[in-house]
């Protein structure tokens, strides 16, 4: 975690306080960034504090809810009113299949299929909270930082999206196109961004990962015959400072997954490694 520093950036991580958020706010405020941790649920921000005490990077945490607009515009400012600036933004908080389908397991599609219910049994208001948290509520925290980062010259959007079979897998919806909205928008993002110092790039787990409640949905979900696919959030230590850092200032555009990350190696070779282009099946379109 030595191979890079941030000291004296400032990153917003959403999600912050489990899981995937909570390996990345670590790591980052580890390698001196400070760190504006914002999550809907305060109870988790004890333990993340305490786990982040000893580290050079301070982390502020902010209970909030990026559905809100008057939120996100709280998230950008606490950045500028603690630690005077901001350089990057974790676009990781999400609404999965266990908010979706809570009792998913005890259905019969579960049960004879080992797949989730179909669309069009899914409730307006939770379609409407998967979007509004998992696209809409990202889309709104770019829109509002990236003018600061594109003024300084420099600046990292990171976002979380997901595999590409779960973006159409049956019963993957809406939680799958929400990912796929988030996905493009990547693309879109990193060229209107091009020549600004600002880069957008993906890190994805590419797995399921062992996060509360979707870990035990990821279990349940792999056949007998099948290995698991989960992996420890852990994983997201290293490409995660890498993206942060300015060994990156010329990647844009891409995706990485922190499954098939090797942490023993040098992070620039991994990331050589594993990148792809960013974007849902753009490789078949022509350009426009």
């Amino acid at each position: 975690m030595a191979e890079y520093s941030l000291d004296g950036r400032t990153v917003i991580v959403t999600g912050a306080g489990r899981g995937i958020g909570r390996v990345m706010t670590e790591a980052l405020s580890e390698a001196g960034a400070n760190i504006i941790a914002a999550a809907h649920i305060s109870d988790d921000f004890p333990e993340l504090e305490a786990a982040c005490a000893g580290n050079p990077g301070k982390v502020h945490s902010l209970t909030a809810d990026i559905r809100q607009a008057e939120d996100c515009d709280r998230i950008i400012a606490a950045a500028h009113d603690t630690f005077g600036g901001l350089h990057g933004l974790v676009n990781n908080a999400g609404l999965t299949f266990t908010y979706i389908w809570p009792d998913a397991f005890e259905r019969k599609e579960w049960i004879e299929n080992k797949r989730f219910p179909p669309f069009y049994e899914a409730e307006d208001e939770i379609i409407e909270n998967v979007f509004a948290t998992n696209f809409i509520g990202a889309d709104r925290l770019a829109r509002r930082a990236a003018p600061h980062m594109i003024a300084q010259g420099w600046g990292r959007i990171i976002n979380v999206t997901t595999m590409y079979p779960t973006m159409t897998r049956p019963g993957s919806s809406p939680y799958g196109p929400s990912k796929a909205a988030l996905e493009c928008a990547t693309e879109i993002w990193h060229k209107d961004l091009e020549g600004t110092g600002v880069t957008v790039n993906i890190l994805n787990p590419g797995a399921g990962a062992a996060t509360p409640g979707l870990a035990e949905a990821v279990k349940k979900m792999s056949r007998e015959s099948e290995t698991p696919f989960v992996i420890d959030p852990i994983l997201f230590r290293e490409p995660i400072v890498w993206l942060m850092s300015d060994a990156t200032n010329d990647i844009s555009g891409m995706r990485y997954d922190a499954k098939p990350w090797d942490a023993s190696k040098p992070a620039a070779e991994e990331g050589e490694r594993i990148g792809t282009k960013a974007g849902v099946l753009l490789s078949y379109m022509p350009d426009s």
